[in-house]
C-alpha cells in the first residue's frame, strides 16, 4: 500500500513529480482534484496524463477509508460508518443548520469526525469508549473522513460545490489525545491548497486534557475550543 494521497503537501508532492521526470505545476493540479473537485478516481483528474495517472496510482493510495454503512436523510442529521484498512471502523456525522431564532436558513453544513478508535476516556455521556482504546488515527484517515464525505456528495446528489464548510472534532475518541497527528491533518485541512476550511470553522472538542490545550492555546491557527 502506497502513501495517503490526502496527507500529501506541495512540497511532498513537487518533490515526488521531480523524481518521476513531472513538470512541478502538477502539484497543484493533483492537489486541486482532490481536496477542490473531489474526485472519483485518478482517472477523473482529466488535465494529467494517463503515464501520470498510472504513476499516482502505483505511488499512492487513493482512499485509506471506504464507506460500510450510512443512516439518515439529506433534511436530518447523516451518519457514516467508515471502514479502515486494518478493518477497524470509525464513524463521521454530518450535521444540517437548523433555522436560526429569526426563522432564516442557514447553509452551514457541518461534520463532526473521529481521530481515534475507540477511546480511553470513560465520558458517560459518549459512547466512544465502551469498546476501550484501540489505536490513534493517522492523519489521512482524519482528512480521508472530509474528502469520502465530500467524494460521497458529489456522487449522491451531482453536486460540484463544496459541501461542508464547518468541522467539528467530537466524533470517537479524544481529540488531543491525538494531538500531533490531528494538527497535521488540520493544517491540511485549513490550508489554501487543501480543503480550505477557515480555522475558526473548526471546532476541537475535548473532555480537558489541560498540557495539550496549552500546546493548542500556543499555535498559530485560530481554532475553536470545545471542552
Amino acid at each position: 500500500v502506497g502513501d495517503p494521497i490526502s496527507s500529501q503537501t506541495p512540497e511532498t508532492l513537487r518533490a515526488w513529480l521531480c523524481k518521476q521526470g513531472e513538470q512541478e505545476y502538477r502539484a497543484n493540479q493533483i492537489l486541486d482534484w482532490i481536496h477542490q473537485k473531489h474526485a472519483a478516481n485518478w482517472s477523473d483528474m482529466t488535465n494529467l496524463t494517463e503515464l501520470l495517472h498510472h504513476k499516482l496510482f502505483e505511488e499512492f493510495e487513493f482512499s485509506t477509508i471506504k464507506l460500510a454503512r450510512k443512516q439518515g436523510s439529506a433534511d436530518t442529521t447523516q451518519k457514516f460508518l467508515w471502514r479502515l484498512r486494518d478493518g477497524q471502523f470509525v464513524e463521521s456525522v454530518l450535521i444540517p443548520a437548523s433555522p436560526s431564532f429569526n426563522g432564516d436558513k442557514s447553509d452551514r453544513r457541518t461534520l463532526c469526525v473521529s481521530t481515534q478508535v475507540g477511546c480511553a476516556y470513560g465520558c458517560k455521556f459518549c459512547a466512544s469508549g465502551l469498546d476501550g482504546f484501540k489505536r490513534d488515527l493517522e492523519p489521512s484517515e482524519i482528512i480521508d473522513q472530509v474528502l469520502a464525505t465530500e467524494r460521497w456528495h458529489k456522487e449522491q446528489e451531482c453536486a460540484d460545490e463544496r459541501l461542508i464548510n464547518n468541522l467539528v472534532i467530537m466524533g470517537m475518541g479524544e481529540p488531543l489525545a491525538n494531538y500531533d497527528k490531528l494538527m497535521t491533518a488540520l493544517e491540511i485541512l485549513n490550508a489554501e491548497w487543501g480543503a480550505n476550511i477557515g480555522a475558526r470553522k473548526i471546532t476541537i472538542s475535548t473532555s480537558g486534557l489541560a498540557p495539550e490545550i496549552r500546546r493548542l492555546a500556543q499555535q498559530p491557527r485560530q481554532y475553536r475550543l470545545a471542552i
